[in-house]
C-alpha cells in the first residue's frame, strides 16, 4: 500500500508541473519546483537549431518559470549575436553576467572579441574573471583568457602585451601537460606578433612550432616564412614554400573559424600575390 501512494505522489507531482507549464500559473510552485521545471523546459528545446523561433519560444519560457536560470539567459542571447543584432545581445548578456559573473563574464569577452572586435572590451571581461576566480585561470569556449587576451591585443597591434600574454598561456599549459598540448594557433599567433614588430628570429622559431605540431601542415606559418625568406633575398626558397603553403591552404589547413573571420586570416588572393611578387 506504501508503495502505490509514493506512485500516486510521483505522479500527481509530474501532472503538477506540466499542468503549471501549460497554465502559466506558477505561482503554487515552490523554488526549487520552479527551477526543476524551467532546466526540463530548457534542456528539452535541446535539440532545436540554435536561434530558431521554436528554440527561442522555448528558452523564453525557461525563464519566465525561473529568470534565475542562468543557463537559459545567456543561450537566449546567442541568437541576436548570430543575427547581428547587438543591442539586443548586449541586454540580454549583461543579464547572464549579472546572473553568473564567474561563468559568464569571460564568455561576453569571448563575444567582444570575436563577434565585435572590440579587444579593450574584451580584454576588461578577461581582467575581471582573474578577480572573481583568482586562483583559476578561465577558459571560455576551450582557451583560457591568456590565449584570448593574447589575441586581443594583437588585434589592438600592442605586440608587447600580446607576447606576454601568449609566452604565459604556452608556459602554463607546458608546464601542466607538455608543449604538445599547446594549442598549435598560441604559436602562431605569437610568431605573428614577433613578425610584426621585427623580431623574426623568435618568429621563424614560433613558426616552426606550428609546423612541427601540425604535421608540416600551416599555409598560415609557411606564408609568413616565405615572406622573411623573401626579405632575406632568397627567393626560390621562398617560392617553393609558397606553392607549398597554397597546397595547404587549398587543402583547408589555414587558420579560420566558424561564423566570424579570425584575426590576421589569410585569404588565396595574399598568397597570389605574394608568389606574383616572388616572380618578379
Amino acid at each position: 500500500m506504501g508503495n502505490y501512494l509514493k506512485y500516486y505522489l510521483s505522479l500527481f507531482c509530474v501532472v503538477l508541473l506540466f499542468s503549471c507549464a501549460n497554465s502559466d500559473d506558477y505561482s503554487i510552485l515552490s523554488k526549487e519546483e520552479r527551477t526543476a521545471l524551467s532546466k526540463k523546459v530548457f534542456e528539452g528545446g535541446s535539440h532545436l537549431f540554435q536561434g530558431s523561433p521554436k528554440s527561442m519560444t522555448r528558452i523564453e519560457k525557461a525563464i519566465e518559470i525561473d529568470p534565475n536560470n542562468c543557463d537559459a539567459v545567456r543561450e537566449l542571447s546567442i541568437a541576436y549575436l548570430k543575427r547581428g543584432m547587438p543591442d539586443k545581445w548586449k541586454l540580454q548578456i549583461d543579464k547572464a553576467v549579472a546572473c553568473d559573473p564567474v561563468i559568464w563574464q569571460p564568455y561576453r569577452g569571448y563575444n567582444y572579441l570575436w563577434f565585435y572586435r572590440d579587444y579593450k572590451k574584451a580584454i576588461a571581461d578577461f581582467n575581471a574573471s582573474d578577480t572573481l576566480t583568482p586562483n583559476f585561470i578561465d577558459a571560455p569556449q576551450g582557451h583560457s583568457v591568456d590565449y584570448w587576451r593574447g589575441i586581443a591585443y594583437l588585434g589592438l597591434k600592442d605586440h608587447e602585451n600580446s607576447i606576454k600574454y601568449f609566452n604565459k598561456n604556452i608556459h602554463t599549459e607546458t608546464e601542466k601537460y607538455g608543449e604538445d598540448w599547446v594549442e598549435p594557433t598560441a604559436f602562431l599567433y605569437r610568431g605573428i606578433a614577433y613578425y610584426e614588430s621585427n623580431d623574426v628570429e623568435k618568429a621563424l622559431a614560433d613558426f616552426d612550432k606550428v609546423l612541427l605540431y601540425n604535421n608540416n601542415r600551416s599555409a598560415d606559418a609557411k606564408y609568413y616564412k616565405a615572406h622573411i625568406l623573401k626579405a632575406r633575398g632568397k627567393n626560390e626558397e621562398a617560392l617553393a614554400l609558397t606553392n607549398n603553403a597554397i597546397e595547404d591552404y587549398n587543402t583547408g589547413s589555414h587558420n579560420n573559424r566558424h561564423y566570424v573571420e579570425t584575426l590576421r586570416q589569410l585569404y588565396s588572393e595574399n598568397f597570389t600575390e605574394l608568389l606574383n611578387e616572388l616572380k618578379n
